[in-house]
């Protein structure tokens, strides 16, 4: 993770990003390994070597968690990262990784929905009193610090109907993952009636491996998505080893500047 996240701040990335599972089912066809190290103690790790690179989830299992504590540990991290941290966050999708901890598949929704809500407010204000009744959390003139360095971005990810309503509602941005650009076109113009405005986000995290991949594919992709309003890109190479990932990133950040992209080279860059 150090050496990845190191080579992507060299060669102008934006950001980095961790991806979230706490167990997964032996035998499970997807997540391709079971292998994921705890993604807010990575985003610590990789925080501690970087200088300029965000760091972000995609996505972060909200519903899985104990709001209070992902707000405090986010908090934390952006503060002594300098305000690097987004949170790509979505209520999850595996059944039995919910069973498996305890927690019931079917409230994930309403989950998600009150735990955003109380990440605003710990990360905002200050002798909280509140109710939050579906994680049965009592606050009464309660303190939360650190508080972000400054306005933490959340990401909404999901494809469904309800998801892009929770990214049009709460959220900073929407990040999908692995659609087509004709499956991403129908969700940008469902997404942009609601949220015309610039700052609003709209991320894709790609299969794009620009070490087997036809070249001329991704960047015809990458051509595509910007067409239809996608204006972050997150390319997830396949390879299994490091020297192959870290080949596959130099390369990837070649194809986007063919295709155009600005690298970045401060805070805050869009590449």
């Amino acid at each position: 993770m150090h050496r990845v996240a190191l080579l992507a701040e060299e060669l102008g990335y934006a950001d980095v990003w961790l991806s979230d599972h706490l167990i997964i089912p032996t035998g499970a066809r997807y997540p391709p390994s079971a292998y994921i190290y705890e993604t807010i103690a990575s985003m610590a790790w990789v925080a501690a070597v970087t200088n300029r690179v965000r760091i972000g989830t995609t996505v972060l299992v909200l519903p899985m968690r104990n709001p209070m504590m992902v707000a405090k540990s986010l908090a934390s991290i952006d503060q002594m990262s300098g305000g690097r941290v987004i949170l790509g966050t979505a209520a999850g999708w595996l059944k039995e990784e919910f069973d498996a901890i305890g927690v019931p598949f079917d409230e994930r929704g309403p989950r998600t929905d009150e735990a955003i809500e109380i990440l605003r407010r710990v990360w905002a204000d200050d002798h909280i009193s509140a109710d939050y009744p579906v994680h049965d959390a009592h606050l009464r003139s309660m303190r939360a610090h650190p508080q972000p360095h400054g306005h933490l971005p959340i990401w909404i990810g999901g494809h469904a109907e309800v998801a892009l309503r929770r990214a049009t509602r709460v959220g900073d941005g929407w990040h999908g993952a692995f659609l087509s650009p004709e499956e991403t076109s129908k969700r940008v113009a469902r997404l942009r009636e609601s949220r015309p405005e610039a700052d609003f986000v709209i991320s894709m995290r790609t299969r794009w491996d620009a070490l087997e991949d036809d070249h001329d594919e991704i960047l015809a992709d990458i051509e595509t998505y910007l067409e239809i309003g996608v204006d972050h890109l997150v390319p997830e190479p396949r390879q299994r080893t490091l020297e192959g990932y870290l080949r596959a990133t130099e390369i990837q950040a070649e194809l986007f500047r063919r295709a155009g992209f600005e690298m970045a080279t401060e805070l805050g860059g869009h590449a």
